[in-house]
């Protein structure tokens, strides 16, 4: 049997299943500690000079963790990515000798630790 009426056209798409929705969660990178290493061959001065022009620290903030290392025998300088925290325990190592201590043969020793 012919009819004459019109066909209705759809104009929506076909529904899709729902997919599971994705984790809002997303992966952090591990972070890390820079620490500074007490030792007897540089002076606050040299600490607090390298502090500054390394990490941007200002004359009294650089005192404090001058005065940290010193009596604690370390200090946490920074908490960031892997990256970043060899970067600036490398830029200790390559900071050079203190001047005012003549026994003094080179930079002072960092570590990057995890974060646990």
């Amino acid at each position: 049997m012919v009819t004459d009426a019109p066909i209705q056209v759809s104009t929506t798409c076909p529904r899709k299943e729902k997919q599971p929705a994705r984790s809002k969660l997303t992966r952090r990178q591990p972070r890390y500690q820079v620490v500074l290493w007490n030792d007897e061959d540089h002076t606050f001065h040299y600490v607090v000079r390298m502090l500054g022009e390394l990490f941007g620290y200002p004359g009294p903030q650089g005192w404090q963790l001058a005065n940290e290392v010193h009596y604690r025998g370390r200090v946490i300088l920074l908490t960031t990515s892997r990256e970043h925290a060899e970067l600036k325990r490398d830029q200790i190592h390559s900071f050079g000798r203190d001047a005012g201590v003549r026994r003094c043969r080179g930079s002072m020793s960092a570590t990057i630790e995890p974060l646990t």
